[in-house]
């Protein structure tokens, strides 16, 4: 059995059962009763502890191989001597909470979810007090799991709990106390939709006691089979589905999260989308109102309106690689080197706050935001009128260009230089005085009035090309620039020819 096939940087996530044409599982409970034995050995090992003595707590969201996977880590707990603590139906980010909460203090926890993947997805998340585990953690539990040789003294026990109450009221009394009402949501109608995942407690135990009319909220029942729409802020149909539920209820805000509430997004009452970048310059500018002058650490892919919009707002706009755990690990290392960085996020939602633990949380991504729109609301303000000024794209695209090279990494680092030579030899070209990612070049308003980013996948044999124009008609004309460069190159430019209609 390959472990290794299961790594997914910092996570671990697989096939869990049939039922997508040419994938198989390869998420067993073998597999996972040996990473769950290699995670107590090295969370053992990491605090100084036999794995007997250890407290964790698991929990999982609504995929439907969740309460299988469920039994192979109790399976391991109880084998390894292990204190189990299962906490049902729960968030990623709850499952780190419970390590360091008074009361529960876990010494790791383990959350059973693949995010926003298909149904027949499911994966592993570890944590310790200190956050979630790194790359080099996964692949340590991976060699710990293959080697085996465990110590299975037995007697582990598993507990069944309620923690979702006890984080839900870490977030009600939160709001709270940022706006000095018992109730503040009282007179907002306020619309969820949970996308049949594990962010339906939201609704039940944070808005309803804070006063919220939620009236209109929709798939807050968990279905793994994810009926409605893919639980994802980014997906489009689901964007669409929760822009209808607003204007149906005319509501005051919609919240979409997905399946395990590490990412969020809102909805205006014009039933507007507010994710990506406009969400990125909404909790940038509530911060920066709290915090002057602090650096907002984003994704290379963010847009140079959003760029101007923290910059105008007196912040400091940290372009970095791709990857969420890329962005959080930054904005901690700029925190410890001094300089002040409040927040870090990523294009998808993935937003992780200083104030926070630097917890990718997107339902405390949406506390903070009810703060905020409580308050000016007492003062008569729209919230939304905190990004009036934000300039966004007339349009944008992106394309993933598969590499047909067999070592597609150091052929995908050859294209990036071809790419930087290029444009550098081009005075229409303008490469991004700083870049930690691929290369990025804005382009003159005669030759697309924008900007193109190539660089190479986390995972995959491919390179994603995302482009933005500021003009209608700009993005097929930086197209056209690009192509001509990548023409010739062992890649796969058929999404290119597509848009280009060649």
């Amino acid at each position: 059995m390959d472990l290794k096939k299961l790594r997914n940087e910092s996570d671990i996530r697989g096939v869990a059962c049939e039922g997508i044409e040419g994938q198989h599982i390869n998420l067993t409970d073998e597999a996972v009763y040996e990473l769950s034995c290699g995670f107590f050995t090295w969370l053992g090992a990491r605090l100084g502890k036999a794995p007997a003595v250890l407290r964790v707590g698991v929990g999982r969201d609504s995929r439907i191989t969740g309460p299988r996977i469920l039994e192979a880590v109790k399976k391991a707990a109880v084998d390894m001597g292990v204190s189990l603590f299962d906490t049902g139906l729960a968030s990623t980010p709850a499952m780190f909470m419970s390590t360091i909460t008074p009361g529960f203090e876990f010494d790791g926890s383990i959350m059973i979810t693949a995010s926003h993947l298909p149904f027949n997805r499911n994966g592993l998340k570890f944590f310790v007090k200190e956050g979630g585990l790194e790359a080099s953690d996964i692949n340590a539990i991976i060699a710990t799991a293959e080697a085996g040789g465990f110590a299975k003294v037995g007697g582990g026990k598993c507990e069944s709990i309620d923690f979702m109450t006890v984080y839900a009221k870490i977030l009600v009394d939160k709001i709270r106390k940022g706006t000095g009402k018992e109730q503040p949501l009282s007179g907002c109608k306020i619309v969820v939709d949970a996308g049949n995942g594990a962010g339906g407690f939201f609704v039940r135990d944070v808005l309803v006691p804070l006063g919220a009319d939620t009236t209109g909220s929709q798939f807050l029942e968990p279905d793994g089979m994810f009926p409605n729409h893919i639980p994802n802020p980014e997906d489009k149909k689901a964007g669409e589905s929760i822009s209808k539920a607003v204007l149906a209820a005319k509501a005051d805000l919609g919240i979409i999260f997905d399946t395990d509430v590490d990412r969020a997004g809102a909805v205006d009452p014009n039933g507007r989308v507010i994710n990506r970048n406009r969400l990125i310059a909404l909790i940038s500018k509530i911060l920066l109102l709290e915090f002057p002058g602090t650096t907002i650490v984003t994704d290379s892919t963010t847009s140079s309106g959003l760029a101007k919009f923290i910059a105008a707002n007196g912040g400091v706009h940290h372009r970095f690689k791709r990857g969420y755990k890329n962005v959080i690990d930054e904005g901690i290392r700029l925190n410890k080197e001094g300089h002040d960085c409040q927040l870090a996020i990523e294009t998808s939602g993935h937003a992780a706050l200083k104030e926070n633990y630097f917890l990718d949380d997107g339902a405390y991504l949406i506390t903070k935001i009810l703060i905020t729109m409580a308050n000016m609301r007492d003062q008569g303000k729209d919230m939304f009128s905190l990004i009036a000024s934000l300039e966004e794209p007339a349009e944008a695209e992106e394309f993933r260009l598969n590499i047909k090279a067999e070592d597609f990494k150091a052929y995908g680092a050859r294209v990036i230089e071809k790419v930087k030579a290029a444009t550098e030899a081009n005075p229409a070209f303008t490469p991004a005085p700083t870049n930690y990612e691929g290369i990025r070049v804005s382009l003159d308003k005669a030759h697309g009035d924008g900007w193109f980013l190539v660089r190479m996948s986390l995972h995959d044999p491919l390179l994603p090309v995302n482009v933005e124009s500021d003009s209608v008609g700009g993005v097929k004309v930086i197209v056209g620039e690009l192509y001509e460069i990548l023409r010739g190159l062992d890649l796969d430019l058929r999404p290119m020819e597509a848009y280009l209609g060649l």
